[in-house]
């Protein structure tokens, strides 16, 4: 199908739920239905993870809509305590009927296909206009045009939210580096580089990577600190920047090393032969004039004299005969260099690169923010037709198709002369095979590696050096559960293989944080206030006093463990509510 045709087949398809949508008569729930449940549309470890934020952490009830209990993460969703499984090949209308989506009071779509869910939205809304909607996408673009169609609905993209740190453990950083906030940028830095009045928090504390200390009580024994930004430039993660000798360095390797570039050299050696002959062959040639004959002679412009001395018409003969092939080698080895592509392209070393493995929707994702971070990146995919396949051509960058944990394969990535290989596949048997062949490979390289098994990837990251595991369910499930509450989650700030949430959260009359001090907000290692907000006021308060009294209706932005953001949203809450 063309671009053309699919856009019209997307008008005609949202042409007809709109007709259909206002017509619509909202069916009364059936008999002793459930209300005022959560219903999660999938069963990937995604929808694994969200299902069990919702009922170990915030006490639940949750209906699962799944194609079979028996695949996939159907057995561990089965085992969820408040869980209910009701399975379907299709999320038609007897599917939501089942689910009581009539008496739901939110619905999140995880399915790993973005018209599928806009489609399934369209038919849950129809049944319940009430409902909130927690959509999975992928594009983000057409992830923003469809949240014009409905009244309360979040688009969020896991790859999205988990690319940054897959990008930030492969630099070496601790943590991705800018989080936007309220129309601020807020940046992670170390402990002891910002200037006090900037500091926001603590964010964390050194020791086990596995387990670091998440936000400690004060900000000055911190060694990851948030940051409100000034306006100053900074890139406090960064990594060294290149120094300019070896910038030259490594551009002088390209150009040189491969067959056009030994053709240069060798040129070059005789240039320089034929002019050491001329000017030691006799006294009349001086430098200036000997550099002159040199260049005029490797131009094709030979002025041959018979009494010439024998080392003279040597010097000539070299000169002249290297000087017609050295302005066709220098043009091939410059454009052999720059260009990319199946003609030098495959054989030209790179360095100091990053091999990202599977190009899938979070690889995809990875690849391009690297590229915008002007790091090298190798791609490497067992398929032609992978997500990101397409992006890495336009980007220009290298390309290599192999199975991704096969040695071969590595090498021609470059496994020897990398500083990192990040392998995100959709396998986790795949990710291991990857890293434990790069490390056999190469000693020095970062591996990080996505692993959805939290035991293995502990496991793993204990005993295999310099290795770190990343699992993206882990990291955008509190946002989606968080999301279904109604509660915004702003940003997601992995802190290793933990996650920090900056949330927005209003004080409800009558609850536990009404006519509090800030002060009781924070709970270190749990909750830490970052800023506040009155209600009707523009600006944002991003250092509250600890002695400032909470009202109804204020507004306050929290940084939070998961456990964390649990409780301070149950003691935001009104009575009953």
């Amino acid at each position: 199908m063309t671009h053309e045709h699919a856009e019209h087949h997307w008008c005609l398809v949202v042409r007809s739920w709109r007709a259909r949508l206002r017509s619509a008569v909202p069916p009364d729930p059936p008999a002793g239905a459930h209300r005022d449940h959560l219903i999660i549309c999938g069963e990937d470890a995604l929808a694994a993870r969200v299902a069990e934020e919702l009922t170990s952490r915030y006490g639940e009830p949750v209906t699962v809509l799944l194609r079979s209990r028996e695949t996939d993460h159907g057995p561990r969703i089965a085992r969820l305590p408040r869980v209910r499984v009701i399975e379907r090949a299709e999320l038609d209308e007897d599917a939501f009927t089942a689910a009581q989506v009539q008496t739901a009071r939110a619905l999140a779509l995880l399915r790993q296909d973005d018209l599928g869910n806009f489609h399934a939205a369209l038919r849950a809304q129809e049944l319940n206009p009430d409902l909130r909607l927690v959509v999975a996408i992928f594009n983000t673009g057409l992830g923003e045009r469809m949240r014009t169609f409905f009244r309360d609905c979040a688009v969020l993209s896991s790859s999205a939210m988990a690319a940054p740190s897959f990008v930030a453990a492969a630099l070496g950083e601790p943590a991705p580096s800018h989080v936007r906030v309220a129309g601020r940028t807020l940046y992670v830095a170390r402990g002891g580089s910002v200037p006090p009045r900037h500091v926001v928090c603590g964010l964390a504390t050194a020791g086990d990577p596995l387990s670091p200390g998440l936000l400690p009580a004060t900000a000055q024994h911190a060694d990851l600190v948030l940051a409100l930004a000034d306006g100053a430039p900074r890139d406090p993660l960064a990594r060294a920047r290149r120094r300019p000798v070896r910038a030259v360095i490594m551009t002088l390797r390209r150009l040189l090393w491969n067959k056009f570039g030994f053709a240069f050299l060798a040129l070059t050696g005789l240039l320089a032969a034929g002019f050491v002959l001329l000017i030691t062959s006799g006294r009349d040639h001086s430098l200036g004039n000997s550099l002159y004959l040199t260049f005029m002679d490797a131009a094709g412009a030979a002025n041959p004299t018979a009494p010439a001395d024998p080392a003279q018409k040597v010097g000539q003969i070299l000169l002249t005969f290297a000087g017609l092939a050295f302005i066709p080698v220098v043009t091939a080895a410059v454009v052999s260099a720059r260009l990319t592509g199946s003609l030098q392209a495959a054989d030209r070393p790179v360095a100091d690169h990053v091999i990202v493995a599977g190009l899938g929707n979070v690889g995809a994702r990875i690849v391009g923010q690297l590229h915008d971070l002007g790091v090298g990146v190798v791609c490497v995919d067992k398929s032609e037709n992978a997500a990101g396949i397409g992006l890495a051509r336009r980007l220009g960058l290298r390309v290599v198709i192999g199975e991704t944990h096969r040695e071969e394969t590595l090498r021609a990535a470059g496994i020897g002369t990398c500083q990192a290989v990040v392998s995100v596949t959709n396998s986790d048997t795949v990710n291991l095979e990857t890293a434990l062949h790069a490390r056999a490979l190469a000693s020095e390289p970062r591996i990080v590696l996505r692993l959805g098994d939290d035991d293995l990837a502990e496991r793993v990251q204990r005993n295999v050096t310099n290795t770190i595991s990343r699992s993206v369910s882990y990291l955008a499930a509190p946002a989606f559960a968080a999301a279904m509450l109604e509660h915004q989650v702003l940003r997601t700030i992995p802190v290793g293989r933990h996650v920090l949430l900056i949330a927005d959260i209003r004080v409800g009359a009558g609850s536990d944080l009404d006519g509090r001090p800030v002060a009781d907000v924070h709970q270190a290692g749990q909750v830490q206030m970052i800023a506040h907000r009155r209600p009707g006021a523009d600006q944002i308060d991003w250092s509250p006093s600890s002695r400032l009294v909470l009202s109804p209706q204020d507004e306050i932005y929290v940084l939070a463990t998961r456990a964390g953001l649990s409780r301070i949203i149950a003691r935001g809450q009104m009575d009953g509510e």
